[in-house]
């Protein structure tokens, strides 16, 4: 395929994918802190007006690249949904998102006289997490993958840009913290509680208020004149605390705490409605002092708390930095779609939102308070046989243009500006062009043939279901790879971790060592090596896992045959204990060393247990690959 640049429009013939990138890296706006103000009101209308909302990110690491320990990253063959969550938690954790790109876009089914039109708003935002506000957030260090930058510095991405220029960020929660930390709760005047039975310390230092706020209130209402007026304006400045909120009197009355806040607040009832009180915190959170600003009408009263809201609401956009973004994008509603959205989403919820859960389900609560509409690309993918393995999406575009023939018009009205030599943040439109033709295929979106209640079930068949992922959305294009897949289920109680083999040792000589060792290994089995330290057999007869384990581990039938085996090194465990490794993250270690601490601390837990349920696990001839159905 290739685009065109006509006016405003960008059209779509068919021809090579190298052509529709050339295209398409000009037509992604970059935003930085120097424009974000505007760019932010623009995104706002187009999301308002759009059908879907696709997001993509570029990041410092991920758990697709690990070479130090290739177990750590979630594999297709290797990991459900739990394990791989844990994994992805660890990287969200670790890594950083220095680029978020936003593509709010429209699809209208193709017409007698006209194709299917899509209509494209590429954003692309830099980021970075600079600590701007001195309170420790959002952070000092980060780690970085090699791969990774280099990735990015290939396809131009500029880094100086982005550590002087690129948007920096608060989540929900830092957010909370933060105002706590610099006071800004100016404006919000407490509710007066019901006081509890006053202490003589509580009378003595309302009696001492009260008067206090007397003398300044008729302090400031003396209009009269006299030889000594400016030093007595002095004198009473600073016996009684007078100072200035802008061009409104004011003073400090100065708490210890909550309890003396609320008398404070008690005291201001017994006045007129013209003092209006605000909360000045400590750095630290708690109570500094109670402000009292004296108005002069009912309508200057209006006129301080309006300008008291406006001024919060400009620091808590500061606060929030580019997270205005994501709450836009919650608060429209819409359905977001994502490649790799189980790491996309991760990312997106360490850094914007809050501290991830310790498991998957609670993830999947949390993110759907915020994003109740999720569409996995990589698990509509899966939907057509041939492309559950594809290797990239490059590939997986290219495929669907060789098998399928979906008239595709692309339009994307809006393009950069004055950012010629940066044009990067084009791979959010590889997921806009491919989920357009996967929805077509798959009748997700409109279609003049359906009805609107077979539309509908169609649409909540994929909605909010995440797949594993095994390939970057950056990868080099090749159009060629693309594996077919021949699946059947198994389940991970005929899975067993075999490790204390030399290490470096082919799959196919342990395989050979194995056989014949015990009576379990007399029948078909299949090894894959997970890295050099450690290994999995896999079992096609139920139970025989099972008896292998215990055999090696609590002496049971068989033991005699794996003696030789066992005074060698060997260990084996059940994907219990590789469940239990996850959840400790414990991934500093070859995944060998990591299970023997599971071993040694965890023993009733490395036998698949009855009483477990089992998850379901896809194998071919050559890997094993697992999913939670």
């Amino acid at each position: 395929m290739v685009a065109r640049v006509l006016g405003k429009r960008l059209f779509c013939t068919t021809t090579s994918a190298a052509g529709e990138i050339k295209a398409w890296r000009e037509s992604v706006k970059q935003v930085t802190k120097s424009n974000f103000k505007e760019s932010l009101e623009e995104l706002k209308t187009y999301i308002k007006n759009s059908d879907f909302i696709a997001i993509s990110s570029s990041k410092t690491g991920g758990t697709l690249s690990s070479p130090t320990n290739p177990w750590t990253r979630v594999l297709p063959y290797l990991d459900t949904l739990e394990t791989a969550y844990l994994k992805t938690k660890h990287a969200a954790e670790k890594f950083q998102i220095l680029q978020f790109m936003v593509c709010p876009f429209s699809l209208s089914k193709p017409t007698s006289n006209s194709n299917a039109n899509l209509v494209a708003y590429p954003y692309n935002f830099h980021l970075f997490p600079r600590d701007e506000l001195n309170i420790g957030m959002p952070s000092y260090s980060f780690s970085c993958q090699t791969s990774y930058l280099t990735t990015m510095a290939r396809q131009g991405f500029d880094f100086n840009m982005c550590i002087y220029d690129g948007i920096s960020y608060l989540s929900r929660v830092q957010e909370s913290l933060a105002k706590h930390q610099l006071g800004n709760h100016v404006g919000d005047v407490h509710p007066v509680k019901s006081s509890s039975a006053s202490s003589v310390s509580d009378s003595i230092f309302m009696e001492r208020i009260k008067a206090r706020i007397q003398h300044w209130k008729n302090a400031c209402r003396d209009k009269g004149k006299g030889s000594d007026e400016a030093l007595i304006k002095s004198l009473r400045k600073l016996i009684l605390g007078g100072e200035m909120y802008g061009s409104r009197p004011c003073m400090s009355i100065d708490v210890c705490n909550e309890r003396q806040v609320q008398l404070v607040l008690e005291i201001l009832k017994d006045f007129s409605d013209d003092l209006v009180p605000l909360i000045i915190p400590e750095r630290g959170g708690g109570p500094k002092a109670v402000r009292v600003v004296l108005t002069s009408s009912k309508e200057d009263m209006s006129l301080l708390k309006e300008e008291l809201q406006e001024a919060e609401e400009e620091q808590n956009k500061k606060l929030r930095g580019f997270r205005e973004v994501i709450d836009v994008i919650s608060s429209s509603q819409k359905p977001i779609v994502a490649y790799n959205c189980l790491e996309e989403f991760a990312f997106i919820h360490s850094k914007f939102l809050a501290n991830l859960p310790p498991s998957m389900n609670d993830f999947m609560c949390s993110l759907r308070l915020v994003f109740p509409q999720i569409l996995d690309v990589n698990y509509l993918l899966k939907e057509i046989g041939p492309l559950r393995k594809a290797s990239n999406i490059h590939a997986a575009i290219s495929y669907l243009k060789r098998q399928f023939f979906v008239p595709l018009d692309i339009n994307i009205p809006h393009q950069d500006q004055g950012t010629e030599g940066k044009n990067y943040g084009h791979n959010v439109l590889f997921t806009v062009y491919l989920f357009a033709k996967l929805s077509s295929i798959l009748k997700i979106t409109p279609d003049t043939h359906q009805s609107l209640d077979d539309r509908q079930a169609v649409y909540m068949s994929y909605l909010n279901i995440f797949s594993l992922c095994s390939a970057m959305l950056e990868e080099g294009i090749d159009e060629d790879n693309i594996l077919i897949n021949n699946t059947k289920k198994v389940s991970t109680r005929d899975l067993v971790f075999l490790w204390g083999f030399p290490s470096g040792l082919p799959a196919r000589v342990l395989k050979g060592l194995l056989h014949g060792s015990h009576d379990v290994f007399s029948e078909d089995f299949g090894v894959q090596l997970v890295d050099k330290t450690c290994a999995i057999a896999r079992f096609k007869n139920p139970s025989l896992a099972e008896e292998f384990l215990k055999a090696m581990i609590s002496g049971g039938a068989g033991y005699d045959a794996l003696r030789d085996r066992i005074s060698e090194g060997l260990r084996a465990a059940g994907y219990e204990a590789y469940g239990k490794v996850c959840r400790l993250g414990l991934w500093d270690t070859d995944l060998a060393d990591s299970l023997d601490k599971i071993m040694v601390e965890h023993t009733h837990n490395i036998a698949p247990s009855s009483s477990k349920k089992a998850s379901k696990v896809y194998s071919s001839s050559e890997s094993i690959m697992l999913n939670e159905l």
